[in-house]
């Protein structure tokens, strides 16, 4: 027999020893970078909480001081704190469940959490720029800063390598799970 038909597979090879096979790289460690960018993507969250927390504990004030209006119903009141509020809300978990996936090494994630980073620092530049924010110590500036911090950690090389690296698939065949490559 010459080498060649040596090498060659068998037609009837079972499925499940073509299945077990993996060409997967091996596992990669989880760089310093994308735990810091889903740490940041927390503190990003606590910081939006203790945001809204403080806007609903002074809602009276903020609208008065706002609308210049001294009285208010107290329902109108409540309901437009809820319009704020909720979303907020909403918002905030959305970003949890991002930080968490960043951890995992979902790319698409990392991607999406620097696109909101791009867009708050922009709208935060841009607001400066004309005039109606001004940056101070208390939270537009601590909020502006883990925004670039996020983009600098999840944007490095090893993040990205990471967030793109071969993952491995659980496929179910006939005899139960077994795992392969794939991405």
């Amino acid at each position: 027999m010459s080498g060649l038909e040596e090498r060659k597979r068998s037609a009837t090879e079972p499925f499940e020893s073509l299945v077990g096979r993996t060409d997967a790289a091996p596992p990669m460690k989880r760089p310093a970078a994308v735990t810091m960018g889903a740490v940041l993507v927390v503190l990003r969250v606590l910081g939006g909480a203790i945001w809204l927390l403080l806007l609903g504990t002074n809602w009276r004030t903020v609208i008065a001081e706002e609308l210049d209006v001294t009285t208010v119903d107290p329902d109108t009141l409540n309901a437009s704190l809820a319009i704020i509020v909720v979303p907020g809300a909403v918002i905030l978990l959305v970003e949890l469940v991002l930080a968490w996936l960043i951890f995992l090494g979902v790319n698409w994630a990392r991607i999406v959490v620097m696109l909101f980073a791009t867009l708050s620092i922009s709208a935060s530049f841009v607001a400066w720029w004309v005039g109606d924010q001004e940056l101070h110590l208390d939270f537009t500036l601590v909020t502006l800063s883990l925004d670039i911090l996020v983009m600098l950690a999840l944007s490095s090389r090893a993040a990205r390598d990471y967030a793109r690296r071969p993952k491995t698939r659980t496929i179910r065949g006939a005899t139960g799970s077994t795992e392969h490559g794939g991405s």
